[in-house]
């Protein structure tokens, strides 16, 4: 007799797509291929057109999904972000995610009504979805191929990624009212923006100090509860924000930003866990999208599709980042790597649901051409990230993606915290002896992590390029020691 739940045979299959995508993450990362890739080929392999055959063409609920794991991904950028080193590039990013957002929608717009034929509101709602990058693509190839970037380029990523899809959501939305309900004005959607942005910077800031206050006030008898106040909070910021008539995106990345450059208790922790379930969110959305879209439909437009992709890589996105960085004080090559760092992932194909959801003429043809974009985006730009940032001579050595870092969860009570910095080849404390060095004695070097092993520094030991430093103090001191390394 069989005793089976309906619901079995779902969670067997989700099971076996998120080891499938754990393993080809594996794969992809000594072939050079970008994870995030492979694991939208496995959801296109599992769904209606691949062996797998499983029917899927939800777009409410991938939509519904993508808005949930945009949120946490922003929020766990946002918590990732180091005020200190993003404020430099603050002007710069701005910028970029907002002209930067405006210039490759138009310059996508115009190739996409020349080569599509369709309308200018249609042409220009295609590139609205397509003219972000998305946080969660540029920083999981980043993180896999263990790169780093000179100068402001990282911090600079970070602030756009953050901000520039609050814009594109705005946009896309805007753009859709104005083709479903052309009286619709051009002023309604400025104040409109207005008041998104402003409320959503307000908000997040507000939530994310109150946020601090929450976690460093609220007693919970479990560590493991504190994960479950974070989450219900990033759904508060978010919910709160938008129904107000915020950017709830906005709100929930400055929250972060606020929580991750505050003390607050499990702060380490609580990060630690909010990169896993960025994870998990990130393999169960490109699953999803590789189950929604139709190969047959994406190849119909292949030839048009590629046209715009390759445009948008080497003419829209270059054009935008020159013109947006213009009174930058940032080395030409500096901002060619960031035009070549503009991935798109599935930001686009979750802001391709909202014309489709609303029944818009040309909107089947906007998700196909978006899906196209991302899958050309991780293929060309995602496996030569590392190739473009040597021949530009912007590559810089950081630590190796599986380091083990030593636990540390702050009490709440006192100040102290523990800090991990990376010493650098140019470093001018390489080569010589820590007790040489006279670091300020309220903080310590509690280990060095050297070629793969922890080693227990002493006065005597010599500090080499490419160790990282475990530093463990107040937040005044440790960061004294960070500047002193990083000179």
């Amino acid at each position: 007799m069989n005793h089976a739940n309906p619901i079995d045979l779902p969670i067997l299959i989700t099971s076996a797509l998120l080891l499938l995508g754990l393993l080809a993450s594996k794969i992809g990362g000594r072939l050079g291929v970008p994870g995030l890739l492979l694991f939208l080929v496995i959801g296109m392999l599992a769904g209606s057109e691949g062996p797998g055959g499983i029917e899927f063409a939800n777009y409410g609920l991938a939509q519904a999904v993508g808005i949930i794991t945009l949120a946490f991904i922003l929020y766990s950028g946002g918590l990732e972000t180091n005020w200190k080193h993003t404020r430099p590039a603050l002007r710069s990013g701005l910028a970029l995610a907002t002209l930067g957002v405006l210039l490759t929608t138009s310059l996508v717009a115009a190739v996409a009504h020349l080569l599509l034929n369709l309308p200018w509101l249609t042409s220009l709602l295609l590139g609205a979805v397509v003219s972000s990058t998305d946080a969660s693509a540029v920083f999981s190839v980043l993180k896999e191929r263990a790169l780093g970037l000179k100068g402001k380029i990282k911090p600079l990523l970070e602030l756009e990624s953050g901000v520039n899809d609050p814009m594109a959501v705005f946009l896309v939305i805007g753009l859709t009212a104005l083709i479903g309900h052309p009286e619709t004005s051009w002023s309604e959607l400025l104040v409109l923006f207005v008041k998104q942005m402003l409320l959503g910077a307000a908000f997040g800031a507000g939530l994310g100090w109150l946020a601090v206050r929450s976690f460093n006030k609220i007693e919970l008898p479990s560590e493991g509860l504190y994960t479950v106040l974070s989450v219900a909070l990033v759904g508060l910021v978010y919910a709160v924000t938008a129904l107000v008539g915020g950017s709830g995106f906005l709100a929930v990345y400055i929250a972060g930003v606020v929580l991750g450059n505050s003390n607050f208790v499990h702060q380490r922790s609580l990060r630690q866990w909010h990169e896993g379930l960025t994870y998990l969110l990130e393999i169960g959305m490109f699953l999803l999208l590789g189950l929604l879209v139709f190969p047959s439909h994406v190849l119909q437009i292949a030839g048009p599709a590629l046209l715009i992709s390759l445009f948008l890589m080497f003419v829209a996105r270059p054009v935008a980042v020159f013109l947006s960085l213009t009174f930058a004080h940032m080395p030409v090559r500096h901002k060619g790597m960031a035009a070549w760092v503009g991935l798109r992932g599935a930001v686009p194909i979750i802001l391709a649901t909202f014309p489709l959801l609303e029944h818009l003429p040309g909107s089947q043809a906007i998700f196909n051409v978006a899906f196209f974009i991302m899958l050309t985006s991780l293929l060309i730009q995602g496996t030569t990230l590392p190739m473009v940032a040597r021949w530009l001579g912007v590559e810089e050595q950081t630590a190796g993606p599986n380091t083990q870092r030593l636990l540390f969860t702050p009490t709440g009570v006192g100040k102290n915290d523990l800090l991990e910095v990376l010493v650098r080849p140019e470093s001018r404390v390489v080569g010589r002896r820590i007790v040489d060095l006279r670091f300020p004695p309220e903080a310590i070097i509690l280990l060095i992590h050297r070629a793969g092993e922890y080693i227990v520094p002493n006065g005597s030991t010599i500090i080499q390029a490419g160790d990282e430093l475990q530093v463990l103090g107040s937040a005044e001191f440790t960061e004294k020691i960070r500047t002193r390394i990083e000179q």
